[in-house]
């Protein structure tokens, strides 16, 4: 009999039957997976979505034939447990380093993300015994002049991801990417002790929160990068008399990540200080981000970020006016307002005429004191 000759009868079937029992395995495992819960399912389906995408293009694509289908990057990202990763990482800058220590790894730190420690009120790196305290350093009284000159200035020390006019009740992200303005800061409700007035169902949300007739809603978005300084100020002279918090997600806020989510700012914890200036409505919003281990706000004691548990669109809120202070929290340009653990995203949306112009760029480095605009 030649050697090329095929296998006939019994032996064929058997040969079919071995080639095909790989197949009907991972159909059966597939099929038990389907019948897990939600969260056991993605459990499970985690080691094989990472493979798919770490190993070259095309290795694991036999496991279509049989019904699977990766999760995608974005829900793959989002199914991290980016919480309990901000909290961890909270704990550990509480840990007091050895006086040895502190040099090299602050050092390692300044030279990673080019810290500018000649600005900080204190150089001396072994005077930082965590790296909270790092994070949180005050910076020498001249090191960031506010300009007197401009109505708002930058609140941080960041970059300038996108600015202008709001419109359709959109704003941007980052370029090309928008997120909803009501989603951001939430329905406007109305009691007697909070600023939000009443709106018929006729009005827009853009109508609710423009107070005076010519004016314009405008937004400006600034990154915090590790490297910056993480303390943030007043951007104007306005009255603070609101504070709504959102529990929520902690996913990286770099420029990369908010093209590659869609309404990432509305997704994640945040803190939304609303109140009025000369012009009329004037927010601020501390968005937090992964490793951000908390967002502080200094005259607002009540405020507790990453909680262990949160109910997912659930947000709280505080009026800062009372019968014993009707007006609220007066805050000066440039006075101190609050800071982040590690870099993170202010989004200031206020209300002003339509001459209010703008002198930035987008995508420019700007620091704490320095203009936005003016009108």
């Amino acid at each position: 009999m030649c050697q090329s000759e095929k296998p006939q009868g019994p032996e064929l079937q058997a040969a079919v039957k071995w080639l095909h029992f790989p197949q009907l395995a991972l159909r059966r495992r597939l099929g038990q997976l389907s019948c897990m819960s939600r969260p056991a399912l993605k459990l499970r389906s985690w080691p094989l979505t990472i493979l798919y995408y770490l190993l070259p293009f095309g290795a694991l694509r036999p496991l279509s034939r049989v019904g699977w289908r990766p999760m995608s990057r974005v829900a793959l990202y989002k199914s991290v447990p980016t919480r309990l990763l901000s909290r961890a990482w909270g704990r550990l800058n509480q840990v007091e380093l050895p006086y040895w220590l502190r040099r090299p790894v602050y050092s390692l730190y300044i030279w990673t993300f080019g810290v500018n420690m000649t600005e900080a009120a204190v150089e001396d790196l072994h005077h930082y015994r965590n790296l909270s305290e790092f994070f949180r350093r005050k910076l020498k009284p001249q090191a960031r002049p506010v300009c007197g000159l401009h109505s708002v200035i930058s609140p941080s020390d960041g970059k300038i991801l996108t600015f202008g006019q709001v419109k359709n009740c959109e704003v941007e992200q980052v370029k090309g990417v928008t997120y909803s303005l009501e989603s951001f800061l939430g329905p406007r409700a109305y009691a007697e002790d909070t600023p939000f007035p009443p709106a018929s169902s006729r009005d827009s949300f853009r109508n609710q929160l423009v107070t005076r007739e010519g004016n314009e809603l405008y937004h400006c978005v600034i990154y915090l990068a590790p490297g910056d300084y993480h303390c943030f100020h007043s951007p104007t002279d306005w009255t603070v008399s609101h504070r709504r918090h959102f529990p929520g997600s902690l996913m990286s806020v770099n420029p990369g990540m908010a093209r590659w989510i869609k309404e990432l700012f509305c997704h994640n914890e945040r803190v939304v200080l609303t109140g009025d200036w000369k012009h009329g409505f004037f927010s601020l919003t501390a968005v937090g981000a992964t490793n951000v281990g908390s967002i502080r706000i200094y005259f607002d004691r009540d405020l507790h970020t990453n909680s262990p548990r949160y109910s997912k669109g659930s947000y709280n809120d505080l009026s800062f006016v009372t019968h014993a202070n009707k007006e609220g929290v007066p805050m000066r340009k440039g006075e101190h307002l609050g800071e982040f653990n590690l870099g993170s995203t202010i989004v200031l949306i206020f209300e002003a005429p339509k001459d209010f112009n703008f002198r930035l760029k987008a995508g420019q480095k700007i620091r704490f004191g320095e203009a936005l605009g003016s009108l």
